[in-house]
């Protein structure tokens, strides 16, 4: 290892503990922002230093392993030289985890999400593979312990959706699913086909972090127009009496969110304004992601069939991801909420980009 990147290692690790001493401080420990915000710098650091500590320990028993390579008993050497050999592999491993380690942190990553489904393109078709990929989501919502709940929807006449849009609760869920945004396309023979011909249509998805506090856009009530009404679909006799569902229309962007709860109108209030804040601060970043070439890739795309980041492919029972020409033939696991298959390759893609440009 470099040992500019050790020396920065080295100062990274001094930081974390002075970080835990300031924990313990009574003054530190009443100021609930400052003390929440050095738990999270603390918890973040941690996998890093635990992992540089490992490195400094197998470090120092590989050269004490390569000084016994001069001892004079031929059992002794043949010890170190498998000690040696062992450690040099352990070693390695180590420096890649610290590398990725210390690359930059998305600070979305640890954030909830909000999801956006809408069909695209093929009719009945885009709407039902709109409901396969809200069912394939929530069970891998499921996997991970998360929590889904449906803030919005619109169903399509023959099943599925035209738009549903969720939010879903949990560690991690911007990391993991940060790479889904954009066209999905699905190739099937619809149920309706009597000739067997195999139909293509389109759905897009879109991720966005839900907005803390600290970087919440500035919303004055004068720019909100606020409309009550009736929520549909299933719920029973309060669904159908009570105005409980809102919408809300951001004056200034023309941007309108709606929600949906049968049981709470202040929820949905809440939760609406929190999904504005999030489409605010995606139109105000959009000029800056489009100067990122890898951001480009996560764009949303029309809906058009010809823009896609996957195609999910029912009769070879194929999904194909084609930002890093990933092919599985698991379509019924990946469509089950089996998504790691997917999105591993793609976080290790990623993470080899932003190793490579670490290293120049």
């Amino acid at each position: 290892m470099k040992p500019s990147i050790q020396q920065r290692l080295a100062r990274i690790e001094e930081h974390f503990e002075e970080i835990g001493v300031l924990l313990s401080q009574p003054e530190i420990m009443s100021d609930q922002g400052r003390f929440r915000d050095l738990s999270r710098e603390y918890a973040q650091g941690e996998a890093l230093v635990k992992a540089w500590r490992d490195w400094k320990g197998l470090n120092t028993a590989l050269q004490e392993a390569r000084q016994m390579l001069a001892d004079p008993d031929p059992q002794v050497r043949a010890l170190a030289t498998e000690e040696v050999e062992q450690n040099e592999a352990r070693l390695e491993a180590l420096e890649h985890q610290l590398h990725i380690l210390m690359l930059p942190k998305d600070p979305d990553d640890d954030r909830n999400i909000f999801l956006e489904i809408r069909a695209g393109t093929g009719g009945d078709e885009a709407g039902l593979f709109a409901g396969d990929l809200l069912r394939m989501y929530t069970r891998y919502a499921e996997q991970q312990k998360w929590k889904l709940e449906i803030l919005s929807q619109n169903p399509a006449e023959h099943g599925g959706y035209k738009e549903v849009i969720a939010r879903i609760e949990g560690r991690g869920a911007f990391a993991r699913l940060k790479f889904e945004s954009g066209t999905h396309r699905v190739q099937r023979v619809p149920e309706t086909e009597s000739q067997g011909r195999i139909h293509t249509s389109a759905c897009t998805v879109a991720i966005l972090p839900e907005p803390e506090e600290i970087d919440s856009v500035s919303i004055q009530p004068s720019d909100l127009r606020i409309d009550t009404f009736r929520a549909s679909g299933a719920g029973g006799q309060h669904v159908n009496t009570t105005d409980s569902a809102i919408r809300i229309t951001h004056l200034p962007t023309g941007i309108v969110v709606e929600c949906q709860d049968e049981r709470s109108q202040h929820k949905n209030k809440a939760r609406a304004l929190s999904l504005l804040q999030a489409r605010i601060l995606e139109q105000e970043q959009a000029r800056q992601v489009e100067k990122q070439a890898e951001s480009r890739k996560l764009q949303v795309g029309s809906g058009d069939r010809s823009q896609r980041i996957r195609t999910y492919n029912f009769p070879q029972g194929r999904v194909t991801d084609h930002r890093i020409n990933l092919t599985l033939y698991k379509l019924d696991d990946v469509l089950g909420g089996d998504l790691d298959t997917v999105v591993d390759p793609l976080l290790q893609e990623h993470h080899a980009r932003a190793l490579a440009e670490f290293d120049d």
